[in-house]
């Protein structure tokens, strides 16, 4: 905790000061440009990687960046997509899977998940990749993944409406850790990948 308390006085000492005039505006406005959905993976910082400012993403991070299908009743995911494309008016979502994921890892090799009931069960939201992917292969695993669960976010009413209205575009990346490229799957080419400092 330590560490944590220290990093909390040089935000204070050193940041907070040199955005005062962001930091302002920001405690009356919230007007996120894009809603990125990543992975809950601590190597994975959606606003480093974009290198964006705060305020300009809504972040939703879920185990194996995983968007369950819409479904009757209330869920924290659900809520945070619809607040964030109905209310917010999010021009972009992404969602952005990466390498070495631990959650596509443990399904790709079939790792026995019964000391985790919880994360089994939330892992079958990815069955539908699993189905796309060879069993063993983590990276294809993965792009598969994304690609479903761009599928998923389809089927969200709020969505649905900002899709058929021409509202908002949907993204799939795969940002790999060792060398900070983005992989955009979405693009004409899929092989186009971005660089780190590129990818904002």
């Amino acid at each position: 905790m330590q560490d944590l308390a220290d990093g909390v006085a040089r935000f204070q000492q050193d940041v907070f000061p040199a955005k005062a005039e962001l930091f302002a505006r920001l405690a009356t406005e919230h007007a996120p440009h894009t809603l990125f959905i990543s992975c809950s993976d601590a190597r994975v910082v959606p606003e480093l990687i974009t290198g964006t400012e705060p305020g300009d993403l809504f972040v939703v991070r879920t185990a194996g960046n995983l968007v369950p299908a819409h479904t009757p009743g209330a869920d924290g995911v659900a809520a945070s997509i619809e607040y964030a494309v109905s209310a917010l008016g999010v021009r972009d979502v992404v969602v952005c899977g990466h390498s070495a994921c631990g959650a596509m890892t443990a399904l790709a090799q079939g790792h026995d998940l019964s000391g985790a009931p919880a994360v089994a069960a939330w892992l079958r939201h990815a069955d539908a990749s699993r189905a796309r992917a060879a069993a063993g292969d983590v990276p294809a695993l993965v792009r598969q993944n994304v690609l479903a669960q761009l599928s998923n976010l389809a089927t969200h009413p709020s969505v649905a409406r900002a899709l058929a209205e021409r509202r908002i575009a949907l993204h799939g990346w795969v940002y790999d850790i060792g060398t900070g490229r983005v992989e955009d799957l979405t693009t004409a080419d899929p092989a186009t990948a971005m660089t780190a400092t590129s990818a904002a």
